[in-house]
């Protein structure tokens, strides 16, 4: 290659400077065909490079990634139609461009998210309550995922079934939805399993409970989305964490970690969230 590239500087060289007027415009000359090749080379693809492989579990086991991928089929909100397009390539090394760059666009409440209690409660909207508000300390540390009974919505009657510990700060409740894959199923299914009010009311009032997580876009059921918001956010110390991933792993104790995106303003943000043994 090194032969290659003096071959053909020496060529260009013997082919400018007799049109040249001044060394000075050879020696720009010269650095133009540098460049050129730098580019060229820079731009070629990779030989043999192996397909991506995106995992689930790492760690040979300790490691539990319960964040939904976002793509175009995952649902949103009161929708039948999916999530559809949600990133966009906007400049493409295959048109010409020296790199690969695309832009996002989809819901603040999309995928595995956090609420901010601005969500539903305007005076913290105006106060600034938005999710880059959130206590990291509440989204990471022991977390409690526990199996709700697959007949009903989280009412108070259930809540005191599960028979949550005192002191425990962090439960992740995995219901039907998990079982019905319905976060991976384009079309929003209204008939989702979430909590109740008075099931919220009972968890505020008798549990030491600081973060909630729940497997479907809400942590409120469709029925009583308003109330049992407002019992969660309303004293800005329980956050609300929804669309988790929560399949195939055994229930019992394990580390919560989640990084919501810092963004100013947002009611919501998608969150990276994962689970260690």
């Amino acid at each position: 290659m090194y032969n290659a590239f003096k071959l053909s500087l020496s060529i260009l060289v013997s082919s400018l400077y007799p049109k040249a007027r001044s060394m000075r415009r050879v020696q720009i000359l010269l650095l133009l065909a540098v460049c050129k090749w730098v580019v060229t080379l820079a731009g070629r693809p990779l030989g043999n490079v192996p397909a991506a492989v995106r995992r689930e579990v790492y760690d040979n086991g300790r490691i539990f990634d319960i964040t939904h991928m976002i793509n175009p089929r995952m649902p949103t909100w009161d929708s039948k139609n999916g999530l559809g397009e949600a990133v966009k390539l906007v400049a493409s090394m295959k048109n010409g461009s020296i790199d690969n760059l695309s832009e996002m666009k989809f819901s603040s409440h999309t995928g595995t998210h956090v609420d901010a209690p601005s969500h539903f409660i305007e005076e913290y909207f105006e106060a600034g309550y938005d999710t880059s508000t959130l206590d990291l300390k509440t989204l990471n540390g022991p977390a409690l995922l526990v199996d709700v009974p697959r007949s009903s919505n989280i009412s108070a009657q259930v809540m005191k079934s599960l028979k949550i510990p005192k002191g425990i700060r962090r439960v992740l409740f995995r219901t039907l939805n998990t079982d019905r894959k319905l976060m991976f199923k384009k079309e929003f299914d209204s008939s989702y399993v979430g909590f109740l009010s008075e099931g919220a009311k009972w968890l505020v009032q008798n549990t030491d409970i600081k973060l909630v997580g729940l497997d479907y876009l809400s942590v409120a059921a469709y029925t009583d989305l308003n109330q049992t918001h407002l019992t969660l956010l309303r004293s800005r110390k329980i956050v609300v964490l929804e669309g988790l991933k929560l399949d195939d792993i055994k229930p019992g104790l394990y580390n919560l970690h989640c990084l919501p995106i810092r963004v100013l303003g947002a009611d919501g943000t998608p969150t990276r969230c994962i689970l260690m043994e």
